[in-house]
């Protein structure tokens, strides 16, 4: 069937006739009716209605939590929280770790990577705090946006609980001269984003003479992000003989020269899996113009099956706008953007993932590296600047064997042809 003529079965909760046609020129448009400035990406890149149910493999660890050498301290941690059988990444990765190996390790983003190298991290600085007193500036771990340094620096608090390890978390968007003061208290664990890092560095207020253990979480999304440079500049501060432990989705030309760059006779583990995005439905939703975009998006959202959904916009203004009008509307709407001060953004953030609110409305930022469970669908109300960023963005969804769905929204078939 000739590509305009293509239909599908699967349509959005009260979409209008027509809403599945769809013209292709390449033109561009602005944001007010949902195409990004960017590279064009054709409408159907957006569409995968052939999709294979993702069948949910159950690894079979070859330890269970309480074999692994930690301490009693630590181990009591971890019952607090639940964990019994780690997962693949946990497996394989955490006795490499304590065993002072360098590792490279390949997960999907929520694979349960944080704790693969946070708790032998934590087992390490306790075991040296307990023999020779107190470690200054032991753990640098580098993350690509504020909002997963916070979550690692959440999971060091929690699973080092009761053990007088200290860390600081140095992001952003946050108060600079509270990190100060924090490093001046010379904590066990430094957990920041490299463009504060670098900041804080340029102001003499950060050392990394003594980091035993470097951590480069989402090390591909932090390139992504043009971070190279800062990165670099960073580690050369950092002893040579640190342990390093290297997190990615993906090994590029790119990555594979910071690894030989960095890490000393690496271990690799690869636990990666297919993109979330091959088992994610995908579908496009055609709009003549930004008041019917809102009115379409209002009557997709109250459809039944639409329980816990995240909405990517292009702008700042236009996300908190649009979570505004939402919340007019009726629905229980966050919103998550730049302008928004950490605090505000955490609490948004933890709402949604509470299940308090049932829509967030996020610029991409919310696309890096955060897990977010049970979201069941993706809207691209405004369409990403480049294909990666698009699979990041529908990456919120699908996860875990789940099935998902995402719906973008484009220009409709006669405003295309003009």
């Amino acid at each position: 069937m000739p590509y305009g003529q293509h239909r599908s079965s699967a349509k959005p909760r009260g979409a209008r006739p027509g809403h599945r046609s769809f013209g292709g020129s390449h033109q561009r448009r602005g944001s007010g009716n949902g195409v990004r400035r960017g590279a064009y990406i054709h409408p159907s890149k957006f569409i995968n209605k052939a999709v294979s149910q993702a069948e949910e493999v159950v690894y079979e660890s070859k330890h269970a939590f309480k074999d692994f050498a930690f301490s009693p301290d630590v181990q009591h941690n971890i019952i607090e929280k639940g964990y019994k059988i780690p997962s693949a990444i946990q497996d394989q990765a955490i006795p490499l770790i304590l065993e002072g190996k360098d590792v490279i390790g390949l997960a999907n983003t929520g694979t349960g990577k944080t704790a693969a190298f946070i708790l032998p991290i934590i087992e390490k600085i306790h075991a040296k705090n307990k023999l020779s007193g107190q470690m200054f500036y032991s753990v640098l771990i580098m993350a690509p946006t504020r909002e997963l340094a916070v979550q690692i620096d959440e999971q060091f608090r929690e699973f080092s609980r009761g053990m007088r390890l200290y860390s600081a978390l140095c992001v952003g968007g946050m108060n600079i001269d509270r990190q100060i003061r924090d490093l001046r208290r010379r904590p066990h664990v430094i957990i920041g984003t490299p463009g504060r890092l670098k900041d804080l560095m340029k102001r003499s207020e950060l050392k990394l003479d003594s980091v035993s253990y470097l951590v480069l979480d989402e090390a591909d999304r932090m390139l992504d992000m043009g971070f190279i440079n800062d990165i670099r500049e960073i580690v050369d501060q950092t002893p040579r003989d640190r342990q390093t432990l290297f997190f990615s989705a993906t090994i590029t030309p790119t990555i594979q020269a910071l690894v030989n760059t960095f890490l000393n006779n690496p271990v690799e583990v690869s636990v990666r899996t297919a993109d979330t995005s091959e088992h994610v439905e995908q579908d496009i939703v055609e709009a003549r113009d930004k008041d019917h975009k809102l009115e379409t998006l209002v009557t997709m959202l109250a459809g039944e099956d639409f329980d816990k959904v995240l909405v990517f916009g292009e702008t700042k203004f236009g996300v908190q706008r649009l979570s505004d009008h939402l919340e007019h509307n009726g629905f229980s709407s966050v919103a998550i953007h730049g302008n928004k001060s950490q605090s505000q953004r955490q609490r948004a953030l933890k709402s949604f993932k509470d299940n308090k609110v049932n829509i967030m409305v996020a610029t991409d930022v919310a696309a890096r590296g955060l897990d977010i469970p049970n979201v069941s669908h993706v809207i691209n109300f405004d369409q990403p600047a480049t294909y990666e960023d698009y699979v990041h963005r529908i990456g919120r969804t699908g996860r875990g064997g789940a099935s998902g769905k995402a719906f973008t929204f484009v220009p409709t078939q006669t405003q295309n042809r003009r």
